[in-house]
């Protein structure tokens, strides 16, 4: 098949496979005109990029799992190289679980003292209300900071 094809085929561009080509993880065969040609053993390394890719692998970590395949492996996982590779991102999801387990407490703690304490703020002098049309606008990214009401007029 040509390169189209195979973009088409698996939901990719022309563009992405020559820099793919360019990177060593997919042949550079040329038919008696010139044009690029793959097969289905090309199809399957590609679609073992892409899924990699979207676990969030980067392109270079795809390269074990790609040299396995064309080995002649069944599964890109097959070989001990690859199984590196799945040891070291899992260290590096654990740790971001753990970056992000530490955020989620702040943010909880942080959420239930605002509860607790009525969420009053500073310069709402009292804890006033504020009004529900600016706490609305305020709540939109890039809107305004929530303002009281202090004897008719907006702070």
């Amino acid at each position: 098949m040509r390169i189209g094809e195979l973009a088409a085929r698996a939901g990719t561009t022309t563009r992405t496979l020559r820099y793919y080509e360019s990177r060593g993880l997919l042949p550079a065969r040329r038919d008696g005109n010139g044009h690029r040609t793959y097969d289905d053993s090309d199809l399957r390394l590609l679609l073992q990029i892409r899924t990699l890719q979207d676990f969030g692998f980067d392109l270079e970590e795809t390269r074990p799992f790609v040299e396995c395949l064309r080995a002649g492996h069944p599964e890109g996982d097959a070989c001990p190289a690859s199984r590196v590779v799945y040891r070291r991102k899992l260290a590096e999801l654990d740790a971001l679980i753990g970056q992000l387990s530490t955020v989620r407490e702040t943010v909880a703690e942080r959420l239930e003292r605002a509860e607790r304490t009525g969420g009053e703020d500073p310069l709402c002098e009292g804890g006033r209300e504020i009004r529900g049309d600016l706490l609305a606008d305020a709540l939109v990214p890039g809107g305004p900071e929530p303002a009281c009401e202090w004897g008719g007029m907006t702070r």
